[in-house]
């Protein structure tokens, strides 16, 4: 752990070098043009010289900035999924029904119903319809049909808000963990909305819980060599194809946490965009331990004894996700934290990596760099086990409890049902920084800090929290 620390260190040192060294030049050239100029004053040269002179410094200093100027990738909307109140799946109904499926031994039930009572869920989270059907459908068929229940109404929502067509759109992404049909989910949508022929589509499967963060960090690659277009981004989980009907308790723990959810977010490159946009993007930050056997194997899709298909979620899982993110959170505070924070977060990985190995790392104070937090929703214990690493209140963790509470876990589009949280709530103010956080198996985790642009207002009566934000904060959650 402490040679990667030391890593990142060393990559960051060595970009705030370079970044030094480039003020440095542009400082000596700024003396150059001075001591140039005292030369032709100090020589007295005809005022044409002059004019000359400086034409030509204007036109250099114009083509630097304009080619040095980097390109910002705004997050124009999003739109987040509100299921139907026909997918409301209290807990004595979840349980009745798992009672009524002849492959659950009293054992398999009696640790459900302890799973759903300590989980952070309340009674209004949602199931699609395939699994409320006894047995549950899991098939292909209900599985596309859910796919199309979670996605159309979104996209729509979404480019009905930004006003702008299905055909202007320039990149797809789809992320889904755990169904990948063929044709793709981003053909499917290319079909229903009849895109235009040269999008450039691509589906991300197998990712988990941090697909959406990696999906808007593959997004921003992809318009910085794309000008002027526009990337949608949709982020989903189908549910009937990760159901598990077996006994193995490592696999039942989806059936209890996961529910339904999706989101569809678009940004753009496009200049003209800034002053409609919500946001615009700051940073993203990448890390991943699949080159760690450990942590390979934490968290995996596979049969149990009786060839029965099932997520296994293996005890370490907690403990290789905090790693991850330490990992994460490292370089990301290279990036955003101001200098005195970095100051001493540097001192501590330098102390852990040559003087006392066994020393914490510094953990610097975030909020300094962000106000607003967006947190992988995997259960209470792990929301407050970040907040405790993070040195977060209980305001800062409120959006991902509620978030939980409401929804539950909805994978990769649960970061967006908390930033929608917050701004029903009217708490993002322009100028605010949000930092959106996710985690999941490989082990895998992505971040991405957003700005507000403008004043975000009005958002309590539409979206998934219409109705009953108010309600909220719940205690004891």
């Amino acid at each position: 752990m402490s040679a990667s620390l030391l890593s990142s260190f060393g990559n960051m040192l060595s970009d705030h070098l370079h970044s030094t060294l480039y003020e440095t030049l542009k400082f000596l050239f700024l003396i150059l043009v001075t001591a140039i100029e005292a030369f032709l004053i100090h020589q007295r040269f005809k005022p044409i010289c002059h004019f000359f002179y400086f034409t030509c410094l204007a036109i250099i200093l114009l083509l630097q900035f304009y080619l040095s100027k980097p390109s910002v990738t705004y997050l124009v909307d999003f739109s987040c999924y509100k299921p139907p109140c026909f997918c409301r799946v209290p807990f004595s109904s979840f349980l009745e029904n798992s009672s009524l499926v002849e492959t659950f031994d009293s054992e398999s039930m009696a640790f459900m119903s302890k799973v759903l009572t300590c989980s952070g869920q309340s009674e209004e989270t949602y199931l699609p319809p395939a699994l409320q059907y006894i047995p549950p459908k899991t098939n292909q068929q209900e599985s596309i049909k859910e796919a199309q229940m979670v996605l159309f109404p979104v996209i729509e929502n979404l480019l009905s808000k930004v006003q702008i067509s299905p055909q202007d759109i320039d990149i797809l992404i789809i992320n889904c963990s755990g169904f990948c049909p063929s044709p793709s989910l981003s053909s499917i949508i290319i079909n229903k909305y009849s895109m235009k022929s040269d999008i450039k589509n691509f589906n991300l499967s197998g990712m988990g819980c941090s697909a959406s963060a990696l999906a808007i960090d593959m997004a921003q690659a992809l318009l910085k060599t794309q000008k002027d277009s526009d990337a949608l981004v949709l982020s989903t989980e189908i549910l009937s194809t990760g159901w598990y009907s077996g006994n193995e308790k490592p696999k039942l723990l989806l059936n209890c946490l996961f529910r339904m959810g999706s989101v569809a977010v678009l940004l753009t490159n496009k200049k003209q965009a800034k002053r409609s946009s919500k946001y615009k993007v700051v940073r993203t930050v990448r890390t991943n331990k699949a080159f760690d056997d450990k942590a390979y194997n934490s968290g995996m899709r596979e049969e149990d004894s009786n060839g029965k298909l099932g997520v296994t979620l293996n005890r370490d899982l907690l403990q290789i996700a905090g790693e991850t993110l330490r990992a994460n959170i490292t370089i990301l505070g290279f990036k955003i934290l101001p200098f005195r924070e970095l100051f001493w977060l540097g001192v501590s990985v330098i102390k852990k990596g040559f003087i006392k190995n066994s020393c914490d790392v510094y953990v610097p104070n975030f909020k300094a760099a962000v106000q607003h937090f967006c947190l992988p929703v995997s259960g209470r214990p792990v929301i407050r086990e970040i907040a405790k690493n993070l040195k977060l209140g209980e305001r800062d963790i409120e959006a991902a409890l509620m978030t939980l509470h409401r929804f539950g876990n909805q994978s990769s589009s649960s970061l967006w049902y908390e930033l929608a949280y917050m701004e029903a709530k009217e708490r993002v103010k322009k100028g605010d920084r949000v930092w959106l956080i996710g985690a999941g198996t490989g082990s895998k985790c992505g971040s991405v800090v957003l700005q507000c642009l403008r004043p975000i207002v009005g958002e309590s009566n539409k979206g998934p929290w219409a109705g009953c934000v108010e309600e909220y904060p719940v205690m004891n959650s």
